[in-house]
């Protein structure tokens, strides 16, 4: 095993791993992905979204057909419960805009045709036929799409938009200013559903075999005629979170009877329409074509050829082209020049056509931030004097992202935790300068580290506060953002959607800067935003010069680019704690928390994190959450589950983790502190999106630091190690960072050799096309 930094002597051995599981593989695809029971929580440690982030979904097994564990449940509800969020949000993104793109107008159409397919769908208890009574745009759009598929004509015709200046900026709602005293705060609630409407899709999942607890959460993904469409198309079932395709075939199967086949039309476009979920889930947008024919053919499809064109034609998915197609130039020369040699050929041969299927509500939001990105670009005044501030600047990275920052609209800053300091001086020397400038991170904990790096708590906000009304300047007279300069912190942190309904909020000659390290793990929602800046180099980037100081500074570093170094901790500042097996680790985790750092650093508990790599397992956050409490905070759970003082994690949409403590309950519901801000969460809620907290995954905890960490690594955990994991649960701790060692050489193999896991995205190409005079070269 290799050496780590601040090791006792006589205390490292050969750990031999225990209790194995096999966690699902890291870059496997969708829907296979997170089949094993209590598996170590993969998505979270390959850099994908974390499942375990949103509410869990009841149980849909089927009466004889086994169920899913608890921990597929998780997985299985974030991708749904996603879908459902991003639903709402998709129609404010696609709202009608005083100059639409003709991309854009392309996709508005495609909308159009899916709205007029399911009002016929509704009318008939078969599927329709494959483009019967099309015309106009929608048959348009059929011939595309065929001759796309068929590679008969280049989908760049149809789908690509010409060169053309980004569209004006759409007015967003006014908001009221914010409130500076904290006022309790009212977690979301579900949508309602009237008692006809529960007791009508009871019905129809008794008949088909469902259990009942589905009534809600179906009609809440499906809406009042949840019933009527459940009978008429079963496999919608695939829509409620944690109902699986062979769930659905089963109640499919007693409602359908011999009419029910495995190439059903409904039943291929909703297996599609998952696959897609269940990619967003791993934080694409957008997957290859062929490898959803893949899919659809292990699930027993076919024709998956079909199967796709019939999904595009009902608009269930949309289909993109990305690459070049040879012109007609190139065609003529390559007739002429038959006697090339093979040589020649290899230097002009151009890479193949990919054909790309996306969800329509993540192609909007990619397209809308590019166009967003593109029009802070061109127009911000580029002719800006901030010589003077960037003089006076703290470092020379510092004095660099000023200067960059007053000649362009939208600019990319990377570096590590103490980097932060840099955007915190470029917002007070705007301030200097008279400008409305603010700084926007990803949790409370963020927003207190910056105000205090700024000196003025009225210099940061949390995103979802700023976007919410609830904090920062609110809007202007048009409905934008009342800034001038907003910088966004934990940049990696951002999503597609979120950051599209960002940028829509900034005023057309705002600055944008995007910070953050884009060595820790990616977004929960779908998109690799802030990555596909940087790689499109589509406005100057700024990388800090300035590194971490300390031994926790210095191992993270090398573990940033793929080393697992040994470094001096005089201090224990870093202590390796090696394990046999599940039980002792959760042992010694719960015996460094509660008696050995408070007695060697004086750290409290209440200051300490644990992260640890997935959820379920014998060393996963449910277990270690259960063995903190029994010692931290025992009591008998009268809440829900919770008592006083407990501390906790509140999801209050997917792929926000909010840390809070349980003070009361009553009948309003479960009363938490999270950060100094109130919330209540309704008592139906509780149990689905509160959990204990004194463990969290790395996903949870990132964009977050505390004063020290304990990060717990089981034999089952090592396949689910990678580079972004281990950076980013290894940074979490300013003064002391614990790591509960039982995974042996996995750990400097993870480190050295499993990268971050790619993302299927557009908005990389959809930048490098974008016209932006003044992108960085």
């Amino acid at each position: 095993m290799t050496a780590l930094p601040g090791e006792t002597p006589g205390t490292v051995g050969t750990d031999t791993p225990q209790d194995t599981v096999s966690p699902p593989e890291a870059g496997a695809e969708g829907p296979e992905h997170a089949e094993a029971p209590d598996a170590s929580d993969a998505p979270d440690a390959s850099g994908t979204p974390d499942p375990s982030d949103v509410p869990d979904a009841p149980d849909a097994s089927e009466g004889g057909e086994s169920s899913d564990t608890p921990a597929d449940a998780d997985d299985d509800a974030k991708g749904d419960a996603e879908a459902e969020a991003g639903a709402d949000a998709a129609p404010a993104a696609a709202a009608p805009a005083a100059e639409l793109s003709e991309a854009q107008a392309e996709l508005a159409a495609q909308r159009e045709l899916r709205e007029r397919i399911e009002k016929r769908k509704a009318e008939k208890a078969a599927p329709i036929a494959a483009g019967t009574g099309l015309s106009g745009t929608a048959a348009d759009l059929l011939a595309a799409v065929r001759a796309v598929e068929s590679g008969e004509k280049s989908g760049t015709a149809f789908f690509d938009r010409p060169a053309a200046p980004p569209a004006s900026r759409r007015p967003a709602p006014a908001a009221a200013q914010p409130t500076r005293t904290p006022a309790p705060e009212a977690a979301p609630t579900a949508r309602t559903a009237t008692p006809e409407a529960l007791d009508a899709v009871r019905a129809a999942l008794t008949e088909g075999g469902a259990p009942e607890a589905l009534a809600r959460p179906a009609v809440g993904a499906l809406g009042e005629q949840a019933a009527e469409l459940l009978r008429t198309d079963p496999w919608r079932l695939l829509a409620v979170p944690g109902v699986r395709p062979e769930q659905a075939d089963g109640f499919a199967r007693a409602l359908l009877g011999a009419d029910c086949g495995p190439d059903d039309g409904r039943r291929t476009a909703a297996l599609v329409g998952w696959l897609l979920e269940r990619a967003a889930l791993q934080g694409h947008t957008a997957l290859d074509a062929d490898a959803v024919r893949t899919a659809l053919a292990e699930r027993a499809v076919g024709d998956p050829d079909a199967a796709v064109r019939d999904a595009v034609e009902e608009g269930v998915a949309l289909v993109f082209q990305e690459g070049d197609e040879p012109s007609a130039d190139d065609a003529g020369a390559a007739d002429s020049d038959g006697e090339a040699d093979e040589a020649g050929d290899a230097d002009v041969a151009r890479e193949p056509v990919q054909v790309l299927l996306g969800l329509d509500r993540y192609a909007l939001a990619e397209e809308s931030l590019a166009d967003g990105l593109a029009r802070l670009v061109n127009a911000c005044e580029k002719a800006a004097d901030w010589a003077e501030a960037a003089a006076s600047a703290p470092s020379p990275s510092a004095a660099e992202l000023i200067r960059t920052a007053a000649a362009a609209g939208l600019v990319a800053h990377s570096g590590g935790e103490a980097a932060r300091a840099e955007p915190a001086a470029l917002i007070a020397a705007a301030r200097g300068l008279g400008l409305r400038a603010l700084g926007a991170t990803h949790s409370e904990d963020g927003r207190r580290r910056l105000a205090a790096a700024t000196g003025d708590p009225d210099t940061a906000v949390t995103l979802s506060g700023l976007l919410s009304g609830a904090q920062g300047p609110g809007r202007d007279e048009d409905g934008a953002l009342a800034l001038d300069l907003l910088v966004v912190l934990d940049a990696p942190q951002l999503d597609v959607e979120g950051a599209a309904v960002l940028v829509e909020a900034l005023a057309d000659g705002a600055r944008l800067v995007l910070s953050g390290d884009p060595g820790v793990l990616g977004s929960a929602g779908a998109g690799r935003v802030f990555a596909d800046v940087l790689a499109s180099h589509a406005c100057p980037q700024v990388v800090s010069r300035t590194p971490d100081p300390g031994p926790i500074g210095e191992l993270v570093s090398g573990i940033g680019i793929g080393e697992l170094n040994q470094v001096d901790a005089p201090g224990k500042e870093v202590v390796i704690v090696p394990v046999r097996d599940a039980g002792e680790a959760v042992h010694r985790t719960v015996q460094l928390v509660a008696d050995s750092v408070p007695r060697a650093f004086g750290i409290p508990a209440e200051e300490t994190q644990v992260i640890t790599v997935g959820h379920g397992g014998a060393a996963g956050t449910r277990a270690l959450n259960e063995a903190l409490k029994q010692r931290l905070n025992p009591g008998p759970g009268r809440f829900g589950g919770f008592d006083p003082g407990d501390r906790v994690v509140h999801v209050p949409a997917p792929g926000r983790a909010v840390p809070g403590v349980v003070l009361s309950a009553d009948a309003e519901g479960l009363r938490l502190d999270c950060g100094g801000v109130p919330v209540v969460v309704p008592q139906e809620r509780v149990e689905s999106s509160v959990r204990h907290g004194w463990a969290l995954s790395a996903h949870q905890a990132a964009g977050m630091r505390w004063p020290a960490a304990v990060v717990v690594l089981p034999g089952d955990a090592a396949q689910g190690l990678s580079r972004p994991w281990v950076y980013t649960a290894f940074g979490r701790g300013e003064r002391h960072l614990s790591v509960v060692h039982g995974v042996d050489q996995a750990l400097p193999h993870a480190v050295a050799q499993v990268p971050a896991q790619e993302r299927t995205t557009r908005l990389r190409p959809l930048l490098e096309a974008l016209p932006t005079p003044d992108a960085a070269s």
